[in-house]
């Protein structure tokens, strides 16, 4: 039986006990490895000896041209050319072809690793669900369904890692053409859209922690056998509603306790990549002990990171993170018998920002939180707002600490 694209599609990426080989026609088979790799190859007679050439992998090559490719394969033995020798002065020609691996290491080294956020998170997630598939196959030859088809895959179990993929591949490919015109002559995917071809909807997180909550997670900070250093992570979080990555960055130089002032440099901040500029956030009195406990705390001493790992001296990782909230919420679960609605430790954020609405003005709580201001706001506007915000926080925390006081009195009753 001749192959055919649903029998190539069954089987690619399926895994079986050893290596087999289907026929089709003109010489044309495919050779399936026990990994499930499919290699197009052709069989002729040139100078009386029995010969076979690999000609291209499924799917990258497709059914319809492995059939093109083989007739023209024969059309060359009847001109009485060797196939094989012409494939290595084809590949001679090709020396200069990049694959997709090749080019996501330069534009990482030249440009993600200096103008991304978080570039560490784009190169692990290409380096997992990408690379590993289409990194070694040459960049110039896949085609747009190639690029989709990857994508959908991620999507089905991860939709956020998979328009992480696609918005940064196309970025990628934007850089190359740009860069690498002869190399990589179009971007195919510049078109493509995370919702209209991909289907991926971002759900509006709406989560604010109520006042009893926020009492509740309060409590098991103070309580539970979480390590000192990660309680003064969640509650500085909890004070300036700021991004965790700030905190996480932030060096033992950068909080200035006897002027009383945070500055988070614009690299540490989502908004300096664009802005150049750093942000600057007034440190009141209540929250001075908890800077300082946690520079008492640090391995680094006078400089380098606020918040180490346990084992050494380099800056916690962003994964010792994520698993705070949970941990909060198991406490309370055991010890105060309450199932809290699942929340993150951007929920914080959006919760101190929530709260600010009654005590500051917009435009402060903005600024507080490390936003951009809007139009020509942004322009003339260049006042760091330092007594303002100071108030702001100082209001805050009072109403913070009514939650605590209130949650603690309800208790004892």
């Amino acid at each position: 039986m001749p192959l055919t694209d649903s029998w190539l599609k069954a089987n690619h990426n399926k895994e079986i006990p050893k290596t087999v080989t289907r026929s089709d026609r003109d010489g044309l088979s495919v050779r399936v490895s026990p990994k499930g790799k499919l290699t197009f190859q052709v069989r002729y007679r040139y100078a009386g000896r029995a010969q076979r050439i690999d000609i291209g992998a499924y799917p990258i090559m497709s059914l319809k041209r492995a059939r093109e490719e083989a007739l023209r394969i024969h059309g060359m033995i009847q001109d009485g050319k060797d196939p094989k020798l012409a494939k290595e002065r084809e590949r001679g020609k090709l020396a200069e072809v990049i694959s997709v691996e090749e080019l996501f290491r330069e534009w990482y080294a030249k440009y993600c690793s200096k103008h991304k956020a978080e570039p560490s998170l784009i190169k692990r997630s290409f380096e997992i669900h990408l690379l590993p598939e289409i990194g070694r196959l040459p960049v110039d030859q896949l085609e747009t369904h190639h690029w989709i088809e990857e994508f959908e895959r991620v999507a089905v179990f991860a939709p956020s890692i998979a328009e992480r993929l696609l918005v940064n591949s196309k970025q990628m490919l934007n850089w190359a053409t740009r860069r690498k015109g002869k190399l990589v002559p179009e971007n195919v995917i510049a078109h493509i859209g995370a919702r209209t071809d991909l289907h991926i909807k971002k759900n509006i997180v709406t989560r604010v922690l109520s006042a009893d909550e926020l009492a509740l997670v309060w409590e098991a900070l103070d309580k539970s056998r979480m390590t000192p250093k990660n309680v003064l992570f969640v509650k500085l979080c909890m004070v300036f509603g700021c991004r965790t990555g700030e905190v996480r960055l932030s060096n033992i130089e950068h909080w200035n306790l006897d002027k009383g002032v945070w500055t988070v440099p614009p690299e540490n901040h989502k908004t300096g990549k664009v802005t150049g500029k750093p942000l600057t956030r007034p440190i009141i009195d209540p929250v001075k002990p908890l800077v300082e406990e946690a520079m008492r705390l640090s391995s680094s001493k006078g400089e380098g990171p606020l918040f180490n790992n346990r084992e050494s001296a380099a800056r916690i990782g962003r994964s010792s993170i994520l698993p705070l909230p949970y941990n909060i919420m198991q406490w309370v679960r055991r010890h105060r018998k309450v199932n809290m609605e699942h929340w993150s430790m951007h929920d914080l954020r959006r919760t101190v920002r929530t709260n600010l609405s009654d005590l500051t003005a917009p435009h402060i709580a903005e600024t507080m939180l490390g936003h951009t201001m809007p139009g020509q706001w942004r322009v003339y506007d260049h006042y760091d707002y330092l007594p303002e915000q100071a108030a702001a926080y100082q209001s805050w925390w009072e109403r913070l600490q009514s939650f605590v006081s209130t949650e603690h009195a309800s208790g004892s009753n």
